[in-house]
């Protein structure tokens, strides 16, 4: 049998606890955290001191006391301590410096030009970006990691993308590539974008107070980003969330992945491209929205495409609802402008092929955190190692 924690993990635990709580919730009273975290006002006392002692927190009256007696201190979290949040999206790159706390401190952002690019083609600008931003941070900021999101099915253990129809890799070890470029010496973590894109609206967003959730991202294909119980479901390997080579219409178009009538061929932007005769026009963002602006000043092609392709996406919504259950579904990157135009049809067909006692509950919602979903959460991979034990990583 495995002997009881001893004192000193039971500490460390409470410095996770603690200082987890401040990074997401920010600036937080002593009194509250003594609350929410079930501890005695003087453990909350020394744990604070050994955050501050090692530069992780700080302390300071509160702005607005005005009330008599000794004010509770605040305990805000030191956005000098960062980490570097890198996206990989099917038409842009991006990377950022993000404080603890989750502020986003600088940015930088290119357009990712249009067919296949190789690891290195990639990870190239994205160096770049992190360099500048490495010489503008302040002499005395401290650099804890980096995580890393991209469209694709990627090997959790060291950040292989196995498959990325999307942005045309498969087997490119992208996690080693980013490792050597940003110096080796900190760790560079790489997961799904939707999966990222989840947790951050889990523990940032949208669905704070939602422990099942299903993020569905729409650049390029759809994918899936699944929390149950609050944990990510990541699968072996952590391919799991592939929700978009469903297959929903066996006699449909071939997918990228080689099968076919899978959801994104139905319901996905090149599905919407498709059946409104603009296949030519690309994709992306800006394609998406011209559709949509074309429907509302009542041109029927559009209109019909949108309708269609509205349909198919709430019949897979439906299915994902019957089978996981969630509190609510979050229509992200290209599908937030569809679902919005086509709430309608999502709505009317999850309420035809939803489960009641599954459906009745549901809440349609889109990201709280925009288009910063992704970048917010591949932060938040970065910090993970931080936050599970803080001074093993000081």
């Amino acid at each position: 049998m495995r002997a009881g924690p001893t004192q000193d993990e039971i500490r460390r635990q409470n410095l996770g606890a603690l200082l987890r709580y401040v990074h997401l919730r920010g600036p937080t009273s002593r009194a509250e955290l003594t609350a929410r975290l079930g501890l005695n006002r003087s453990t909350i006392g020394a744990l604070t001191a050994d955050l501050a002692t090692a530069g992780l927190v700080a302390e300071e009256l509160p702005r607005d006391h005005g009330r008599a007696g000794r004010p509770s201190l605040v305990v805000r979290p030191e956005s000098g301590v960062y980490g570097f949040a890198l996206v990989i999206d099917v038409d842009r790159l991006t990377a950022a410096r993000i404080g603890l706390g989750g502020t986003v401190l600088d940015r930088r952002e290119k357009q990712r030009p249009p067919g296949a690019m190789s690891p290195a083609e990639v990870v190239a600008p994205l160096a770049e970006f992190v360099k500048d931003m490495q010489r503008t941070a302040p002499a005395e900021a401290r650099y804890i990691g980096a995580g890393a999101a991209v469209s694709g099915l990627v090997r959790a253990e060291d950040g292989l993308v196995r498959l990325g129809p999307h942005v045309g890799w498969i087997d490119e070890p992208l996690g080693e590539a980013l490792g050597k470029v940003l110096g080796g010496e900190k760790p560079v973590q790489v997961r799904n974008n939707a999966d990222l894109s989840a947790l951050a609206e889990h523990v940032r967003g949208v669905a704070v107070d939602c422990d099942n959730i299903v993020y569905l991202t729409g650049a390029g294909g759809i994918g899936g980003g699944i929390i149950a119980g609050g944990r990510l479901v990541t699968g072996h390997g952590g391919y799991g969330g592939e929700v978009g080579h469903m297959v929903v219409n066996p006699a449909g178009r071939r997918c990228v992945c080689g099968a076919y009538g899978c959801w994104e061929t139905e319901a996905g932007e090149g599905a919407l491209l498709r059946l409104t005769g603009r296949a030519q026009d690309g994709g992306g963002r800006e394609a998406v929205r011209g559709i949509i602006d074309a429907a509302a000043r009542g041109d029927a092609l559009a209109q019909a495409g949108l309708r269609q392709v509205g349909d198919w996406l709430g019949f897979g919504v439906a299915n994902l609802v019957n089978i996981f259950n969630p509190e609510m579904v979050i229509f992200g990157d290209g599908l937030r402008e569809i679902y919005i135009a086509a709430a309608a049809q999502v709505r009317s067909r999850l309420n035809r092929n939803g489960l009641q006692a599954c459906r009745e509950h549901v809440r349609l919602r889109t990201p709280a955190l925009g288009e910063d979903s992704a970048l917010l959460g591949a932060a938040e991979l970065a910090f993970e190692p931080l936050l599970a034990d803080p001074l093993d990583n000081n």
